[in-house]
């Protein structure tokens, strides 16, 4: 009977013990290689499921298709890619998807609405990918991508990122400013530079340019970036992070084109660049120039040091980005007319924005409003932070969200407009620009000429060019 109670009380204790919680499933991997002109991603999955959706999966800006089709094969029989709703995916003909998959490819150049450009190709073959092109998640179904939301950060993920290794037959490859045999990593948000290609460091910033980039190009990119950093700092404090590194490639001399693309990542300033009526220096090339390399130096801030909390909320970051880059250039040029870009923008916002929502912008491929409405919002913040605090301008609007969350990093779009709130003791202009950015208004220059009158932007209204900055 002893062994009978002893026997029962075990069972009950087992019973009350708290059941082990399952293994978490293992990480998708993929080997990326390049052996000679052969690049091949090798995939292993870990667990099965009948589709995988690549996490970014924008669209070619120029004619707003997928770009995989173009450059990706999959080798391995019983598997396709297709498009579902916003996103690539791989999916079995049959049941789940093998646990390894192959796939060539060709690095693929094309730039991307809202997206980072799969690689950048340098004149003497040296080529870098952007590593997260390979994530992936498990889809219960090929149908259930059509599901997912079109802002990345709003997808839900099963399991741990993607780990990836990047490897070069040829020879080591570069990663965060080092040569490796092989480079490893989850969530990169990064490049890694396959072939040779030389470093130019200073205290400041370490270059990598194309050798074929025009010598003023190179020449302005080396004493303009720094020095627009320096700005930027003594304007809105401390950016996060170690040192930037810049690349930058050269399309070539192309006939009747002024191309330039760019975009930054953690460390990182990318800039693409082509044409021919760049290749020679002139006044109106070189202030597109310095703009642009304004732009993209001022997200070392707005992106890196904070970053916003939706991807729909990327006004504040873009248009931010832009209307800092002007009073930039200003601030270092008192030849440069900050009004040209700027009355472009209000332009351009009252065509993107009439009767429909800011905000969903990327759900039409207008990723432009981004860019326009948030400088109009931002020449808003910027009128009522210098009556509040005279001087202070939209860099201390800025500032002063950087410094309330550096802790968590992020931004909202409620922040900001509350800040906005806050410097001006006047509601209805936070009220006003929510309701533009998250319904949309009927009229968005009649609303814009209001909001500027309110907060104090000077400016004129009627004739051809609608409303004009004074």
């Amino acid at each position: 009977m002893r062994v009978i109670a002893r026997l029962a009380a075990a069972l009950a204790l087992a019973a009350a013990a708290p059941a082990t919680p399952p293994a978490p499933p293992p990480a998708p991997e993929v080997s990326v290689v390049r052996d000679g002109e052969s690049w091949t991603a090798d995939y292993r999955f870990g667990r099965s499921a009948p589709a995988w959706a690549f996490l970014h999966s924008g669209l070619a800006r120029a004619d707003k298709k997928p770009w995989r089709p173009r450059s990706w094969t999959v080798v391995t029989k019983g598997v396709r890619l297709e498009r579902r709703g916003w996103y690539d995916i791989l999916v079995a003909e049959r049941g789940d998807v093998p646990d390894r998959v192959r796939i060539r490819f060709t690095p693929s150049t094309l730039d991307l609405e809202a997206d980072y450009d799969p690689a950048l190709r340098f004149s003497n073959g040296a080529v870098a990918l952007f590593t997260d092109q390979f994530d992936v998640t498990p889809l219960s179904s090929a149908a259930a991508a059509e599901r997912l939301p079109v802002d990345l950060d709003q997808v839900p993920l099963e399991g741990d990122a993607t780990r990836a290794s990047f490897r070069d037959r040829g020879g080591k490859v570069l990663h965060a400013g080092r040569r490796k045999t092989v480079a490893t990593m989850q969530n990169g948000r990064s490049y890694v530079l396959f072939g040779s290609a030389g470093i130019a460091e200073t205290r400041d910033i370490a270059t990598i340019l194309d050798p074929a980039l025009p010598a003023w190009l190179s020449a302005e990119l080396g004493a303009s970036t720094p020095r627009l950093l320096a700005h930027y700092a003594a304007l809105l404090g401390p950016r996060s992070g170690t040192r930037p590194m810049l690349m930058a490639t050269w399309g070539g001399p192309t006939p009747g084109v002024t191309s330039m693309g760019g975009s930054v990542l953690p460390g990182l300033v990318l800039m693409a660049f082509e044409g021919q009526r760049v290749v020679a220096r002139s006044e109106a090339a070189r202030n597109y120039v310095l703009w642009f390399i304004a732009h993209e130096s001022a997200h070392f801030w707005l992106g890196q040091t904070v970053d916003y909390d939706s991807a729909s909320h990327a006004w504040m970051t873009e248009g931010g980005a832009d209307l800092l880059a002007v009073r930039a250039l200003a601030a270092l040029d008192p030849a440069y007319d900050p009004r040209v870009r700027l009355d472009d923008a209000i332009a351009k916002c009252v065509a993107l924005a009439s009767g429909k929502a800011v905000n969903s912008a990327n759900r039409r491929s207008e990723h432009d409003a981004y860019y326009a409405c948030g400088a109009v919002f931002g020449l808003v913040a910027e009128a009522v932070a210098n009556r509040a605090r005279p001087g202070s301008g939209f860099a201390g609007f800025w500032r002063a969200l950087i410094e309330a969350n550096r802790a968590d990093r992020v931004v909202g779009q409620s922040e900001w407009l509350a800040a906005l709130t806050q410097a001006s003791r006047d509601p209805s202009l936070a009220a006003d620009i929510r309701r533009m950015a998250e319904i949309g208004v009927a009229d968005p220059a009649r609303l814009i000429a209001s909001l500027f009158r309110r907060a104090g932007v000077a400016h004129a209204t009627g004739g051809d060019k609608g409303i004009t900055l004074k």
